[in-house]
């Protein structure tokens, strides 16, 4: 059975007005978050079921949805509720890139509907929020920079490097024309991707605009990635504060729910 097929048939199990939330929602409208495990889904009511692998949330009204799952914005505010502050940045800024979030009708949520479980959570998320990125891997990147108090960059804008000759870089630093660019697992798979990187880099080198790459492995080290950045910028003339890996920068790998929980207690 796929994946799909587990959702319908714990659907099977639940009452018709059951619907997937959360993970569960957002995986089936292609945002690939989480494990995929266990199943997420709502229902209005004190409804008590036990199902392998399935966490059934009850609600006293149900949110925003369709014959599917919950809207968009609503399986975002359930998702926010769980995830690590990182985590909910880096959906979040590609639903945004991608249009599937409304933040007219997400505000809608977060102001009539307060009491509503990831509320405070998704409110706190909310800034942070660009949807420049065009990929998760992109706007962990930005949130890293931001987080680790680098200045901000330009995402994903059109420069022109010569008359006639236009790139666009994942990051511009522009008041240091530095340029910062993110290869995926695809830009190495891709045989047409990686041609066309080959030929990108050689234009970056024609035009004398410095670049550095940032690999899913270097990203594994996101500490070491911030500081390679850093030291480009420093190389370019930035002579601000180095990067700060202190309360701010450690708050990304919690749970917005206990970074909102202590914020309230300070």
């Amino acid at each position: 059975m796929s994946w799909a097929d587990h959702v319908e048939a714990a659907l099977l199990a639940l009452p018709d007005t059951a619907r997937t939330t959360g993970t569960t929602r957002l995986r089936q409208l292609g945002f690939e978050v989480g494990s995929g495990w266990p199943l997420h889904f709502v229902v209005e009511g004190d409804l008590h079921l036990a199902l392998h692998d399935v966490v059934l949330h009850r609600t006293v009204k149900m949110p925003p949805c369709d014959d599917a799952g919950v809207s968009p914005e609503a399986a975002f505010v359930a998702f926010c509720a769980e995830s690590r502050l990182m985590d909910a940045i880096k959906v979040g800024s590609l639903m945004l890139n991608k249009e599937a979030l409304d933040l007219h009708l997400l505000d809608q949520i977060l102001t009539e509907e307060q009491w509503r479980r990831g509320v405070v959570e998704t409110s706190y998320v909310l800034p942070f929020l660009d949807g420049g990125c065009r990929s998760m891997a992109e706007a962990e990147l930005l949130t890293l920079f931001v987080f680790a108090g680098l200045p901000a960059p330009d995402v994903n804008v059109t420069i022109e490097l010569a008359p006639g000759v236009e790139l666009t870089p994942d990051f511009r630093f522009v008041q240091y024309e530095q340029v910062v660019e993110y290869e995926g697992g695809q830009h190495q798979d891709d045989r047409a991707q990686y041609v066309a990187d080959i030929d990108r880099y050689a234009l970056y080198r024609r035009h004398a605009v410095p670049y550095e790459l940032i690999t899913k492995e270097r990203m594994r080290s996101p500490k070491a990635t911030v500081r390679l950045v850093h030291q480009a910028l420093v190389a370019r003339g930035y002579d601000g504060p180095p990067p700060d890996f202190g309360e701010q920068w450690d708050s990304l790998f919690r749970r917005v729910a206990d970074v909102v929980r202590l914020l309230r207690a300070a």
